[in-house]
């Protein structure tokens, strides 16, 4: 799709592979929503790209439903939602807190539902929009140490994989990107990182500016460092 004018809403934008996302769709002449929980780092990143900042906490189901609907007062639609916010635990599942656990389900699952829920009917509307959803390579193999985290990602890949058929001859095209281990505060305290953020934000120009068809779905699943 043509990106020039296009109104673009990236989750999770104030750094990481959101941020580096929300300048290059800037750098293709979109309209960015740079989404973030923290004011500050995501008003900066707005100024960067030239965007505008739209807080709030994707923990919140209040928050969540005031981020769509600021999303679209912003220009009147939105012709690209990037679901790429999230959060990771590493450890065992005994450990956790119950907070965490839920915070976890919020975040990366029920956000990236709820948005899409929201966004998606201008899209079918209009015949023309992407939704993206960013991943993981443990949403599509279970990872030691991550098990709520790679439950949460298994059910956003099959959100993605299943909308995307729903979609056939819409007008809208779905895809789902799912990084290996990437070089982000995200995961400061595990290996190194292969990915740079710069690499995913690359995949998710490409699937979102592809034209709309129900057998293609951009996958990025590279091997960690330790793989080699």
């Amino acid at each position: 799709m043509q990106l020039t004018d296009a109104v673009v809403l990236v989750t999770g934008a104030s750094a990481g592979i959101g941020h580096a996302a929300a300048a290059r769709f800037a750098a293709e002449g979109a309209h960015v929503l740079v989404h973030g929980r923290d004011p500050d780092r995501t008003g900066d990143v707005a100024r960067e790209v030239g965007g505008r900042a739209l807080i709030a906490d994707l923990n919140s189901p209040a928050d969540r439903q005031r981020l769509a609907t600021e999303a679209l007062d912003a220009f009147g639609r939105v012709d690209v939602l990037v679901n790429n916010a999230g959060f990771g635990y590493f450890g065992r599942v005994s450990a956790m807190a119950v907070d965490v656990i839920r915070r976890l389900v919020e975040v990366d699952l029920l956000a990236s539902i709820e948005l899409t829920h929201a966004l998606l009917p201008g899209m079918v509307e209009r015949k023309h929009g992407a939704i993206c959803f960013v991943t993981s390579i443990a949403g599509r193999t279970g990872v030691a140490g991550e098990a709520v985290y790679s439950a949460s990602k298994f059910a956003v890949t099959a959100m993605g994989e299943s909308l995307r058929q729903d979609l056939n001859g819409t007008g809208v095209r779905v895809t789902v990107i799912e990084p290996g281990m990437v070089d982000t505060p995200f995961f400061d305290n595990r290996p190194t990182a292969a990915l740079e953020a710069a690499d995913v934000a690359g995949a998710v120009m490409y699937a979102v500016s592809q034209p709309p068809r129900v057998d293609v779905n951009e996958v990025l699943i590279r091997p960690t460092a330790q793989e080699g």
